[in-house]
């Protein structure tokens, strides 16, 4: 079980699949023609007002794990094309012999100004998968995704962190606290301000 300490007051498509060995020079070409449009978009504007433009650090980063991802793309992820660099949808399909085999869900990955030094924001949309570190609202109760977070991370290894959370689960249920913690967390509330406290990995 983990535990949630009240969080703080509010301080506030198409599809891409990995390409076989023959069309690895067509990808990269494409990649870094879409990713050159989408670093001028980004660093043009943002889709939420209260969110600063990525850096060019970030920009760079981001571009290197797109071209990536669409070689080798972790296994049960699809990512969702859109013009924003700043804002990745991915598709989840639940691994085979878990509770979630083939069921389908969406992540939404919203990456800081100075990415990768500081965590990108990770919610599910709605629906989100019945799981006992997942709030109804999309919320997601995994530390890598905010103390044990580190620079080395990327999107694709917290894909694998959260299929491994998804497959480990024996049961299909939402955290005891779901309701007051929805509660708390309405207006837009992130994640990122809430203070978790992880105290067992078991579900």
């Amino acid at each position: 079980m983990r535990i949630l300490l009240h969080p703080p007051p509010r301080d506030r498509g198409s599809m891409i699949y990995a390409g076989s060995s023959e069309r690895f020079a067509l990808i990269i070409s494409l990649s870094f023609a879409l990713n050159s449009a989408l670093f001028q978009r980004s660093m043009i504007s943002s889709t939420a007002p209260s969110r600063k433009a990525l850096s060019k650090i970030a920009c760079g980063r981001l571009q290197k794990e797109l071209v990536e991802w669409q070689v080798n793309p972790p296994s049960g992820f699809k990512h969702k094309v859109t013009d924003n660099l700043q804002s990745w949808i991915i598709e989840v399909v639940g691994a085979a012999g878990t509770l979630y085999a083939n069921e389908t869900y969406q992540l939404q990955v919203d990456f800081p100004e100075h990415y990768p030094m500081e965590a990108p924001q990770v919610i599910f949309l709605p629906a989100a998968p019945l799981h006992p570190h997942i709030y109804s609202n999309g919320h997601i109760c995994l530390d890598i995704l905010y103390d044990s977070w580190s620079p080395a991370m990327t999107v694709s290894s917290i894909c694998v962190s959260i299929v491994s959370m998804l497959s480990s689960s024996t049961r299909k249920q939402r955290p005891a606290d779901n309701d007051r913690y929805v509660r708390k967390c309405k207006n837009g509330r992130s994640p990122k301000e809430t203070r978790w406290w992880f105290h067992d990995d078991k579900v």
